[in-house]
């Protein structure tokens, strides 16, 4: 083994592939449940859009938590691993009629509903059910996150969310509704955030809107506010597990929770990303006149953070230890963008070498497409091979 990598057993796979450790995805799991046994109102869904994996869904179940949807096909996966229907929540800008049915069906635990157009379609499609569907209103709280642009949610600017300037008309709106049942507000300011003033602002804002509403005589029972805990990518080894307690505790600490009222949480890259790892072999090493390039057999297909986020995820060679040497390390995709680092150094490198790009289990796999007519990877457990 090098490192946590079975490498002996990794040799004889087909290249690329997604390895996943259960061993850290239980320890990750482990400590949300210590982090939160304290507090007996607080409920975790797992971020499904992170990562579907068959085999990785029934070990996040098992460990108590619900589940976040964003899709009728994730509801279905949802399902299908065994989270407890009453345990769903349904999120989107754009939910469709035959995933709002399917969600319906299945008496999920709630909708997280963006926009009166969306509520209008549930009340209608709930009074063909003659059922009421149970909804969370999501608010845009104009709240700025430390992260990527491209995962920042909770800016006025973005298209998640109602404003906060129509908060009032659209739950005045619900109760109007005979097929709708308002009980709660939902909120989500981004992705890969690591600075917990970020989620103090978020606190401080809810208890604004609560304060406002309660002048309307208005209560809410469920306050859900996403998810967005960091990881850290530079030092997978090191900081396996993210800072949960941290995170759960400035809740805890900042957010005026009133009497009875319940506090949901949706996450999904802190939970999954470190145990994950995408396995790759050089093809070739080409020298250039001023760098020297690695040229793996994975690709922007099957990782595509770096070329949409410049995500940095560390690698490593796992059969090599001589000396360090420098290189770009490419994909075989006919894409300027298909590049996972430029400039890193990695123990000397040749044909048929192992490498390992770190920290993938968090949209990789599940964000792998066929550009090029390329297969899918694989995902294989630490249980299984």
């Amino acid at each position: 083994m090098k490192g946590p990598f079975p490498v002996e057993k990794l040799l004889k796979i087909e290249t690329p592939f997604y390895y996943y450790d259960t061993s850290v995805l239980r320890e990750t799991l482990r400590e949300i449940q210590n982090s939160t046994e304290r507090y007996n109102n607080f409920h975790v869904h797992y971020a499904i859009k992170a990562n579907a994996n068959q085999h990785l869904l029934p070990i996040i179940c098992a460990a108590g938590m619900g589940a976040d949807c964003v899709s009728g096909g994730e509801i279905k996966a949802a399902l299908h691993a065994g989270f407890p229907a009453d345990k769903i929540v349904f999120a989107g800008v754009g939910k469709s009629d035959w995933e709002i049915n399917l969600a319906l069906e299945s008496n999920i635990f709630c909708f997280n509903v963006e926009s009166i157009p969306e509520l209008e379609v549930i009340n209608n499609l709930a009074a063909t059910k003659n059922t009421v569907a149970r909804v969370c209103f999501r608010i845009n709280p104009d709240v700025g996150a430390h992260t990527h642009a491209n995962i920042t949610t909770g800016l006025a600017e973005n298209k998640f969310g109602i404003a906060m300037s129509d908060m009032e008309e659209v739950i005045e709106r619900a109760a109007s509704m005979e097929n709708i049942s308002f009980i709660g507000l939902h909120f989500h300011i981004g992705s890969q955030i690591l600075d917990m003033a970020d989620f103090e602002a978020l606190c401080n804002r809810i208890n604004e809107l609560q304060t406002q509403l309660e002048l309307h005589h208005i209560q809410v029972k469920h306050i859900n506010v996403g998810g967005g805990l960091g990881v850290n990518y530079a030092h997978p080894d090191k900081e396996r597990i993210p800072n949960f307690k941290a995170y759960f505790d400035t809740y805890a600490r900042k957010l005026k929770l009133r009497s009875e009222q319940q506090l949901h949480f949706e996450l999904g890259r802190a939970v999954v990303a470190q145990c994950g790892s995408l396995i790759t072999r050089i093809l070739y090493v080409k020298k250039g006149s001023s760098k020297q390039f690695a040229i793996v057999d994975a690709g922007m297909t099957d990782l595509i953070r770096p070329a949409l986020y410049q995500a940095f995820h560390k690698i490593e060679n796992l059969t090599s230890e001589e000396p360090y040497q420098t290189y770009d390390v490419v994909g075989p995709i006919c894409e300027s963008s298909d590049v996972f680092a430029k400039a890193i150094d990695l123990n000397a490198c040749k044909r048929g070498d192992l490498i390992a790009i770190r920290s993938a289990g968090a949209y990789g796999e599940i964000m792998a497409s066929q550009y090029n007519c390329r297969k899918l990877p694989a995902g294989y457990t630490k249980d299984e091979i």
